[in-house]
């Protein structure tokens, strides 16, 4: 079953133009899938009964897997088999008729704009490190970036004079997105003070925009750990993520006024209907409507 499931990535890589981080999320999703079943069944793809797709999902959510990750999980699984009947490998796609189940809506995470405030000004500035970690964040929640585009963000993609960035998002597929000129004055700063120290071997640094302290491009789990310890600081909950600066860039912007296709298009949301989410967790909104339409408000 392995071979048959690198076959896979293999060709979405290769053929679909798959991004590196949506490839590797799907190799975890089928590995899970794969241990899920028995032997048998991994050896004769065609012995498993459509109830232990469901059983599988199921799993997932008695182990608290996010709703995301459990539909993500389905999609991997039902792509992969309609590849092997794409490509003669079984006689029949078992998950044809499989719908996706009842998941439960999970709001994201929202920072106050206070909590933002606070967690903007954790780092000494007074370091090179402080220097670095203030202008990534000041980036990410000014232009509501992904921690993966973060982290593969090259010098030739920022166009601070005309107030902008080029990024490139999943499915390599890139947008322009503005940039505050705030944010863009501390990344100057940054790349103009601090960034040249770093450097120690430029075949290793690259032209990765923020990197490591011994000179190497920041990963992404690098920067998950960073923004824990300065929201600690900040006497923030520890666990505070980097998707959470995205969420509140997307719901600040919508609190503010900003049209809800406008910020999908920053955001580089595939669907509308991603971007929607947003508007159940602006409550101040929400009440502002409903006092101003509600006969009874």
């Amino acid at each position: 079953m392995q071979e048959l499931i690198t076959l896979f990535l293999d060709s979405l890589l290769i053929e679909r133009g798959l991004s590196p981080e949506t490839g590797s999320a799907y190799a975890g999703d089928l590995k899970a899938f794969q241990d899920w079943l028995t032997p048998e069944e991994q050896a004769d793809l065609s012995k498993v009964d459509r109830s232990r797709f469901t059983g599988f999902l199921m799993d997932g959510r008695k182990r608290g897997l996010q709703p995301t990750t459990i539909a993500r999980r389905l999609v991997a699984v039902k792509m992969f088999f309609r590849f092997l009947a794409t490509e003669n490998l079984i006689q029949t796609d078992l998950t044809e008729c499989l719908d996706s189940p009842r998941l439960w809506r999970h709001l994201p995470e929202i920072l106050s704009p206070d909590a933002v405030e606070r967690l903007l000004k954790a780092p000494n500035k007074k370091t090179a490190k402080g220097q670095r970690d203030r202008a990534m964040l000041e980036l990410m929640y000014a232009s509501g970036l992904r921690v993966s585009e973060l982290v593969n963000l090259q010098l030739n993609q920022l166009h601070f004079d005309d107030g902008y960035i080029r990024v490139t998002g999943k499915g390599r597929k890139e947008r322009l997105v503005p940039v505050a000129k705030s944010a863009g004055r501390l990344v100057r700063e940054y790349l103009e003070v601090v960034r040249p120290g770093l450097v120690q071997d430029a075949s290793l640094s690259g032209t990765h925009v923020f990197l490591s302290m011994n000179g190497r491009p920041l990963t992404r789990a690098r920067i998950w750990q960073l923004i824990r310890e300065l929201a600690a600081e900040a006497n923030l909950p520890h666990t505070l993520h980097p998707h959470c600066l995205r969420h509140s860039f997307a719901s600040h912007l919508l609190s503010a006024g900003a049209p809800l296709r406008t910020i999908q298009e920053m955001l580089g949301h595939a669907d509308i209907s991603t971007t929607q989410i947003y508007t159940h967790v602006d409550q101040q909104r929400l009440k502002q409507v409903h006092q101003s339409f509600h006969p009874r408000a």
